[in-house]
């Protein structure tokens, strides 16, 4: 499971990149590669937020291994 922890954590640093050229340039890169709002576009934030949603149970297992 460890490389799932490590591939989550990465696609949710490059959706928090994203949301910070959003903030700061209003350039969404994800809607600039492959459109805005297309269904490709619509499936990749989809999975970046359940990478985020699954990483929640970080803090249980860092809770736990202390």
């Amino acid at each position: 499971m460890k490389w799932f922890d490590n591939t989550a954590l990465t696609l949710v640093i490059i959706g928090a990149l994203n949301w910070l050229l959003v903030g700061i340039f209003k350039l969404d890169i994800v809607a600039v590669i492959f459109g805005n709002l297309t269904w490709i576009s619509r499936i990749i934030y989809t999975i970046i937020g359940l990478c985020g949603l699954y990483l929640i149970s970080l803090y249980g297992r860092i809770g736990s291994s202390s």
